[in-house]
């Protein structure tokens, strides 16, 4: 099987790549125009294209040089809720713009299946928790915009071209490689575990704590943190599901366990040996109570069982965060 993964020199993107790299079925090529990619992360052997989907007169052409792709797994996109805010043209031309193009050079070059990694952002500010698939979609901001407008666009493809596909809801995406390969930094990091760890490390003063008045046991944000490596093998499920002739349809990844933000930092303080300061500071507005998954669809239709607890997410983190230079 030949599998297009565009975005997969990024953080989850790579992760996946390196996931397939294990079996030997798959036949794997990479569509990446490296803006928030790195280039160390695509493995050797691994077929690669600098190649930016806005471009739709390249994208045809990367599609003409690698022809008879079976599936296309799309996690290329813009992710930073604060930057989609101040700059939305930016997500709207990026995120959707490319995955129009993308989608319709699936189209055009018979590409059957198509994995897109969307958002448990499009939730907004849940009404029952933990959220299932039923929960209405109420994305809050541009970021989740979009990749609500991508589900739309998939489905509309589905209904006039055939092209079938899974739409992946993740909930927080973390951890690392377990063997220190690869993982998470991002330019600016938005993301709490890395924060933390970088906090242990002396690369930060200190890790704020935004708000402890949240309506939860200790008062801080309580969210659902899931290992990458689960989430490769979610995709992997995703791609079998669609292989074997089912509809499209859309699965939320969590692991079903919330944590708060005093207890991911009391874990990092454990597993690090580390005793780092932090801080309380004034909330951020739209920061939701608890955002926790009901994974029971993805568990019962594609038999994904998340394997990793929150020990394993920091420890992988770890390892790999102590090893960086930067």
């Amino acid at each position: 099987m030949k599998i297009l993964v565009t975005g997969g020199a990024g953080y989850i993107g790579s992760h996946f790549v390196d996931f397939l790299t294990k079996n030997d079925n798959y036949e794997i090529i990479i569509f990446d125009n490296l803006s928030r990619g790195n280039l160390a992360s695509v493995p050797d052997g691994v077929a690669f294209k600098n190649v930016d989907l806005r471009n739709k007169r390249a994208l045809e052409e990367a599609f003409q040089e690698f022809t008879d792709i079976d599936v296309i797994v799309h996690f290329a996109a813009f992710a930073y809720v604060g930057e989609s805010v101040e700059n939305p043209a930016l997500y709207y031309e990026n995120n959707v713009t490319g995955s129009i193009n993308l989608a319709s050079a699936a189209v055009n070059n018979g590409v059957k299946y198509f994995v897109f990694s969307s958002t448990c952002s499009l939730y907004g500010n849940p009404v029952k928790v933990p959220i299932s698939e039923d929960e209405s979609v109420k994305p809050i901001n541009p970021y989740a915009q979009t990749k609500l407008m991508i589900e739309n666009v998939l489905r509309d493809f589905d209904s006039a071209y055939g092209m079938k596909n899974v739409c992946l809801r993740y909930f927080n995406a973390a951890g690392a490689d377990f063997e220190g390969r690869i993982g998470e930094s991002h330019d600016p990091e938005p993301h709490l575990i890395p924060l933390v760890l970088q906090t242990a490390l002396g690369k930060r003063e200190k890790i704020f704590i935004f708000g402890d008045d949240y309506n939860t046991e200790d008062g801080t944000c309580i969210r659902d943190y899931i290992h990458i490596n689960d989430l490769a093998d979610a995709h992997l499920k995703a791609i079998e599901y669609l292989k074997n002739g089912n509809n499209s349809d859309i699965f939320n990844l969590g692991t079903g366990e919330g944590y708060s933000v005093k207890q991911i930092i009391d874990t990092a303080k454990k597993i690090t040996g580390i005793d780092f300061r932090s801080e309380i500071v004034e909330r951020r507005a739209g920061d939701p109570d608890i955002l926790v998954a009901d994974n029971l669809k993805a568990k019962s239709i594609l038999g994904w069982n998340p394997k990793y607890g929150l020990k394993e997410i920091v420890l992988s983190a770890w390892n790999w965060h102590k090893n960086q230079k930067f």
